[in-house]
């Protein structure tokens, strides 16, 4: 399997999948990327009940050529920091976010987003396609630089997610697609109370100082930092507390299933989201002109005073 003989030869060379790009024949427009970014996916299938849907298994990979080229997908999706070196900032993984290998309801599984694209949307008045979206996950969420969308590495991407995505509905809503949808805190979220709440069930995996823990003898985290220099920055989906505390309503701690409030869900995420990360990459110099471009959101934190000092200001 060819990236098994990658993975063995990664930390000793300059290897992998970021080493045998082609060229690229299209350049990356980062305006194009930044405009396909700067609205969250809305989910248009909202109507009706959402059918439930099963993704294939890691073992149902075909031993084709095809095949192998799913496996290179999923093997830089899961280690972007080896295969995709020379496009991410922060050593984070895709899978960070989207759990289980982009597999996991509930966590923006790859299976829900891939079907959704290519689409017309009417706010950058473009066609937005799938590898727009994955070049700006390496753009925000890994404070990294966008891969070209003709190079092998995003082929694999998107060859893993149509496999993934192998008898997935069009035009229905399956169950799990996105992020899990919770509503506003009946509280207004407590910085402090996500400070204790996270103390009880977070730090023991990302460290009392959030900078999480590597993996030993490759690079990568088995537990991404969430705040500080090696997160990811202040353009990413996550640092929206909504969508924070949705994915940490639903999918933390690790391993565990609704075991926090939806109340507690809101005051970590608040409280991960009130450190500083690395800056926006849309900033051009003014910290409130891009919150108000930018981080509209009632709960957004970016431009805001904590603790003295206004988020966005001190950004890595």
């Amino acid at each position: 399997m060819r990236l098994i003989a990658f993975a063995l030869i990664a930390l000793a060379t300059t290897g992998a999948l970021a080493q045998e790009l082609e060229p690229a024949r299209v350049p990356v427009d980062r305006d194009a990327i930044d405009a396909a970014w700067s609205q969250a996916y809305q989910d248009h299938l909202d109507s009706g009940n959402p059918i439930p849907f099963t993704p294939p298994t890691i073992a149902d990979i075909p031993d084709t050529e095809f095949g192998e080229m799913v496996r290179d997908g999923m093997q830089a999706f899961n280690n972007p920091a080896i295969y995709a070196r020379d496009y991410v900032g922060n050593q984070l993984a895709c899978s960070n976010c989207h759990l289980d290998s982009g597999r996991r309801p509930f966590a923006a599984p790859m299976w829900g987003a891939y079907p959704v694209y290519p689409k017309f949307r009417s706010k950058n008045h473009q066609v937005n396609t799938m590898e727009m979206r994955v070049q700006g996950c390496f753009r925000y969420s890994m404070n990294g630089t966008p891969p070209p969308a003709d190079s092998n590495l995003m082929k694999s991407y998107m060859a893993y997610f149509a496999w993934l995505s192998q008898g997935a509905p069009i035009g229905i809503r399956p169950k799990g697609a996105s992020f899990y949808k919770l509503d506003d805190p009946l509280e207004t979220a407590s910085i402090e109370r996500g400070a204790e709440a996270y103390e009880q069930y977070c730090q023991t995996c990302h460290q009392s100082d959030g900078q999480g823990i590597k993996h030993t003898g490759r690079p990568g985290y088995q537990f991404p930092p969430l705040w500080g220099p090696n997160s990811y920055n202040w353009g990413a989906g996550m640092h929206s507390p909504s969508k924070a505390a949705a994915f940490i309503k639903r999918n933390m701690p690790f391993g565990l299933m609704n075991v926090l409030t939806d109340q507690q869900a809101w005051d970590i995420a608040y409280f991960m989201n009130s450190h500083e990360r690395p800056q926006d990459p849309r900033f051009k110099g003014d910290i409130q002109e891009t919150r108000a471009k930018f981080h509209k959101g009632k709960h957004n934190l970016y431009g805001v005073e904590v603790n003295g000092q206004v988020l966005g200001e001190a950004a890595y």
